[in-house]
């Protein structure tokens, strides 16, 4: 070989690519987490070098996105005690590490955990205990996420994505547009490289829909799976923490930290071959949604799944009265959880003065739920009562009915429309969601990216009855891997 040829084919062997994160040598757009540990336990990397690489990101890329609401200043000495672990052979596991964001309506110890309110600046005394066990785990807690202020549960016209203290996250895809959902800011940071894996909380569409429309992986876990202590609620019926993350992989080994357990045994490529899947078009909405699906009814098929052209009941039913139970339910959960935040507002009514007072927290649009929810019924009223028996059992119902008479392993459905554009005189412009049924039931929700409407990205979600995430997550690491869908954000100004 001539010595320039050789010359170049060695530095194409050696030199990164030219997606290549500066200092690291690899795409962190691409890395697992599986990937990170073969090469931290190799030493060819280190958490610090990681870390490190997350807050360069956080500090320049999140000049577009503002998705981090803070950063924790101990990340860098984290990660400095896992490299000693690890050193001496002692790493506590494949999160070992690994940086993570946290929503910001989680408490965390020595961070302020506002659920985006300038009235809970006062920081929490303990770690909920989700973040106990990512502690254990070795989790570099690299900081908080911005999200829809109080979950999305304070006006009729809120804008997703907007805080008082974190002001409005922008999808990274394109910025004008929205992200979606209250954990916003945990799907855009995890899109936009920001930290390997984000946590997320769902009341109903808060972890599928910012997934959908960010392009990323998102599990709304079965109600209960994850430990919902020191979470600022609206409504513990339905509430859950669960995994964010760019592949089903890290969403399968974080939600084994938070919920205990082997979420990731058994991801195989074949995972969808002989399954029979449920498909629920909602269609006519959106043609971007209805091309995605149907190339995903396609790729099932290719894949040796059986497509099931199905319907889920019930649903204007379940509408009409999960709304109301949530405002019942929201008043009782927030107020005994105010109770635990030294220096914040012990009730609605002194959360609503407050906003009346603040010069920024009603900028944007007013707290209309808050007032609603000030003069619900207790939760002993005969009619909320019934109201949350009809939304739970018709969910679970509308769910387990179609999976036993058509025999599936889960049901399919779009995710999201494509995002639209953040709007703050008219609020947010859902087009579609699917998210409400698992919602409601308690049971598990996983949205996986699967195709682009133009720039913007489109997911689907796979869903199924109680306790059947594992399941959910090996089909979805099935269909990523045969629909190799997303891909990373260009940062557009729209």
């Amino acid at each position: 070989m001539r010595p320039l040829l050789a010359a170049l084919v060695a530095v194409a062997l050696v030199a990164p690519p030219a997606s290549a994160e500066p200092g690291l040598g690899f795409d962190l757009d691409a890395a697992t987490i599986p990937s990170l540990v073969q090469r931290m336990d190799a030493g060819r990397l280190t958490s610090v070098d990681l870390t490190r690489a997350y807050l360069g990101r956080i500090r320049t890329v999140d000049t577009k996105v503002h998705a981090v609401l803070a950063v924790d200043p101990t990340a860098l000495s984290q990660a400095a005690e896992s490299d000693r672990r690890r050193s001496h052979g002692r790493a506590r596991g494949p999160l070992d590490g690994i940086p993570v964001l946290l929503k910001d309506n989680i408490d965390t110890r020595g961070l302020a955990s506002t659920a985006g309110s300038r009235a809970l600046r006062v920081a929490p005394r303990d770690d909920a205990e989700l973040v106990t066990r990512l502690r254990r785990a070795g989790a570099v807690l690299l900081g908080k996420a911005n999200l829809s202020e109080w979950a999305n549960f304070r006006s009729t016209r809120s804008t997703s994505g907007w805080s008082g203290v974190g002001g409005q996250t922008n999808n990274p895809f394109v910025l004008d547009r929205n992200p979606c959902g209250s954990s916003s800011g945990s799907g855009a940071a995890v899109a936009a490289s920001l930290a390997q894996v984000a946590v997320g909380t769902e009341t109903d569409g808060s972890i599928v829909c910012p997934s959908g429309q960010n392009g990323v992986v998102g599990l709304k876990p079965t109600l209960g799976l994850v430990s919902g202590d020191g979470v600022v609620p609206i409504s513990t019926r339905q509430d859950t923490a669960g995994p964010m993350a760019r592949h089903v992989v890290d969403a399968a080994l974080l939600l084994s930290v938070l919920a205990g357990g082997d979420y990731a045994a058994n991801l195989t490529a074949d995972s969808l071959r002989g399954k029979r899947i449920g498909v629920w078009r909602k269609a006519g909405a959106d043609p971007g949604a209805d091309r995605v699906v149907q190339s995903s009814v396609d790729l099932l098929r290719r894949s040796g799944a059986t497509v099931v052209e199905v319907d889920l009941p019930y649903q204007d039913r379940i509408d009409a009265v999960e709304y109301p139970a949530l405002i019942t339910e929201f008043k009782h959960d927030l107020e005994q959880y105010l109770g635990s935040r030294p220096g914040a507002p012990r009730t609605l009514a002194e959360l609503i003065a407050f906003d009346e007072r603040d010069p920024v927290e009603l900028s944007r649009f007013g707290q209309e739920l808050f007032a609603q929810a000030a003069v619900a019924p207790p939760l002993t009223d005969p009619t909320y009562l019934e109201q949350r028996a009809t939304a739970t059992t018709l969910a679970r119902r509308s769910i387990d009915e179609v999976l036993a008479a058509n025999r599936l392993d889960a049901i399919m459905a779009p995710t999201n429309s494509a995002a639209w554009k953040t709007d703050y005189a008219n609020g947010d412009a859902y087009v579609l969601g699917t998210s409400t049924p698992a919602a409601v039931a308690g049971y598990p929700n996983v949205s996986v990216p699967a195709g682009f409407a133009g720039e913007l990205p489109i997911g689907v979600s796979f869903m199924a009855g109680r306790g059947a995430d594992a399941r959910l997550l090996r089909l979805a690491h099935g269909f990523e891997q045969v629909a190799h869908a997303r891909r990373a954000p260009r940062y557009l100004p729209g």
